[in-house]
């Protein structure tokens, strides 16, 4: 295998797919990624057994061929080389040479042969639509994934299309997100899919531009194809829980208030907050909210926000974090906060759409 090409042209590629590889593997050869050489491209793929990532580059082809070298220390020899510089790689037995200018660097390999690879998803359907929304749908979702939990099904995002429409939900279990958007083109028929929280979050770091996303719905993975990128994950085999149930239809009691400003207080009231809770108590009264918050060494934050409420009197408590990261995913100035009670969770959406909708459980204080 041998193949010539400027530094920037084998970095993209590297970068694109490095973060799949863990930095400490049970299987040697998943430390490694793949490099094929084929008809004056240069395939790049890494995987970690869950998510496979593969990115192509043109180059100036000498010999075509396939093998495995470390892939952080080839990512980070690429990085350091000066801008524009000419790079030569060449195998000659079990090591690869990789020459630019005066500096040469000889790398350890393992065989193509043994690196695992995702050939085929038996495709059920495929979707397309736009990049940007894709990104859109899981920024304002994926941090209401679960981290670790048992329930092993809630480590993930539902992605969930009813022909109409493209829904992405994740929860765990203190709070949910939901995000849905119109499909262009009708999907062939509704399904549901949990892709586990590292596919979403390299998903979600390759779709940095405006092009169109090709999602290919398998029934044990998910594939999207966008920009030369080629990202396969996994998906986990659970059952989603029933999160219609979890939504309040119709709170009684709605505040209406300026997004920035219940932001700004709430994070000002968070400072001392209880460090290992995070709790804030929310005394609603006409068109007020005094948000209270107190630690261990007894000190303790007060902000009074004016907003428009005509609801009952009541006190609530909540996880402070939960809320402003509900509050950070509406784009619009204007929140809507409906609740019930003092012991019911509480439905945020933006103020004059229901596209995306945050439910935040309350918590006793």
């Amino acid at each position: 295998m041998k193949f010539s090409a400027t530094r920037e042209t084998v970095l993209k590629p590297l970068q694109a797919v490095i973060g799949v590889v863990e930095r400490r593997q049970t299987m040697p050869i998943l430390s490694n990624v793949l490099l094929v050489v084929k008809d004056g491209a240069l395939s790049v793929t890494a995987t970690d057994l869950e998510v496979e990532l593969v990115a192509d580059a043109a180059v100036d082809e000498g010999d075509a061929g396939e093998i495995t070298v470390p892939g952080r220390k080839l990512h980070d020899i690429f990085r350091a080389l000066p801008d524009g510089s000419k790079v030569d790689v060449s195998l000659s037995g079990d090591r690869m040479t990789v020459k630019a200018g005066r500096s040469r660097f000889t790398l350890s390999t393992l065989r193509a042969a043994d690196f695992p690879t995702i050939e085929d998803v038996a495709a059920q359907q495929t979707l397309e639509l736009d990049a940007g929304v894709l990104r859109q749908l899981i920024d304002k979702t994926h941090f209401s994934m679960a981290q670790q939990d048992v329930r092993y099904y809630l480590n993930g995002l539902l992605l969930e299309t009813d022909g109409q429409q493209l829904r992405a939900v994740a929860t765990d279990g203190h709070r949910l997100a939901l995000a849905e958007v119109a499909l262009d083109k009708p999907a062939a028929r509704s399904e549901q899919l949990i892709v586990p929280r590292k596919g979403v979050l390299e998903l979600n770091r390759l779709l940095t531009g405006d092009g169109t996303v090709e999602l290919v719905l398998g029934s044990n993975h998910v594939r999207a194809r966008v920009d030369g990128l080629r990202l396969t994950s996994k998906l986990i085999d659970g059952r989603f829980p029933d999160y219609g149930r979890v939504i309040p239809a119709e709170p009684p009691n709605v505040l209406m208030a300026d997004r920035d400003l219940l932001r700004q207080a709430l994070q000002r009231a968070a400072i001392l907050s209880n460090e290992k809770y995070r709790g804030v108590r929310l005394q609603l009264q006409e068109n007020s909210v005094t948000i209270q918050a107190n630690n261990p060494e007894q000190e303790e934050a007060e902000e009074t926000v004016e907003l428009e409420y005509a609801g009952d009197e009541m006190e609530i408590g909540f996880n402070v974090n939960y809320l402003l990261d509900a509050l950070g995913a509406i784009d619009g100035e204007q929140v809507r906060i409906g609740v019930t009670d003092g012991n019911s969770s509480c439905l945020i959406t933006e103020a004059d759409a229901s596209s995306v909708k945050f439910v935040v459980m309350p918590m006793r204080l």
